[in-house]
């Protein structure tokens, strides 16, 4: 990922241009973002524009569903009220949204177990039936067999670890589970510490819907060890309810490859290099760690 990063300046500018009405606003910068870089503005609101190649599309499926479901949703969402369209001051899509308040997860985790109840009915309220026409996602909602390159690659972040053994267990016994057959469900598709938000200890928002698809919800079922305290995912399938073995097993591989890949990230933000995060690292650790632990 380019380290490419906007000023305020921008922001106010495009304001003025498409919405005016909000454009005396304060405007302060946020901490964090991947594919889009945010903002405050005011205390309600926040400003999102896309710095890599493929945001703009993630912004256009957000915009396009996130409004569709957030009605059924039991946590705040970060919901689309204006739409910012490509000018001369900026060629692509962007988007105000509403604020949700609190800390991402790799700043301020999840302690308290209650989290796994909140967690469990977030997800069975937005995994109902998918339409047709919702968006896939080739590396999110789909059979583990193919993200079997990605997994080996990935493990390479803990070649030499004792654990590295236990979790090609584990996603080895994912990939041998039989596969999703039922319908595809909504999903989020990116739940990773960064990408909830955090109050008091417990689980209070959700946020990034960019990657939101269809599919197999052991994708998002994977937050049970990415997400929450140690000791707290039999709590959260118990509440949560249908999620078979099969599913679980899934589930269980699909956190060991997104800690993996926190591992990674966090990695290259600890040597300093371009797209890392060094808030990433001890979180996918601890997931992983989770991941390996429970039975």
């Amino acid at each position: 990922m380019a380290e490419l990063r906007f000023e305020q300046d921008l922001v106010r500018a495009l304001l003025a241009e498409q919405h005016p009405d909000l454009a005396d606003l304060e405007i302060r910068d946020v901490a964090g973002g991947w594919d889009n870089q945010q903002w405050r503005l005011g205390t309600e609101l926040a400003v999102r524009l896309p710095r890599t190649e493929r945001a703009p599309a993630l912004l256009r499926t957000e915009q396009k569903w996130l409004p569709v479901l957030a009605e059924r949703l039991p946590l705040p969402t970060p919901i689309p009220v204006r739409v910012g369209e490509p000018s001369p001051l900026f060629e692509h899509t962007w988007t105000i949204t509403r604020w949700v308040e609190g800390e991402p997860a790799d700043y301020a985790p999840i302690t308290r177990a209650d989290a796994a109840g909140t967690l469990a009915g977030f997800l069975k309220a937005l995994h109902q039936q998918a339409p047709a026409e919702a968006p896939a996602n080739p590396a999110r909602g789909i059979p583990l067999t193919g993200m079997q390159d990605g997994f080996t690659s990935s493990l390479a972040v803990i070649a030499g670890d004792t654990s590295a053994d236990a979790a090609r267990e584990i996603w080895e016994k994912a990939v041998a589970a039989p596969a999703w057959h039922e319908a595809p469900t909504w999903l989020h598709g990116d739940l990773h510490p960064a990408n909830v938000i955090v109050r008091e200890g417990t689980l209070a928002g959700v946020i990034d819907f960019g990657e939101m698809c269809a599919g197999d919800p052991a994708t998002d079922l994977s937050a049970a060890w990415i997400l929450l305290p140690a000791g707290a995912a039999s709590r959260f399938f118990g509440t949560y309810k249908d999620a078979d073995e099969a599913t679980i097993a899934r589930a269980r591989g699909w956190a060991v490859l997104r800690a993996l890949h926190l591992i990674s990230v966090g990695r290259n933000g600890r040597l300093g290099l371009p797209g890392g995060k060094p808030t990433w690292e001890p979180a996918g650790r601890a997931a992983l760690e989770r991941a390996l632990a429970e039975n």
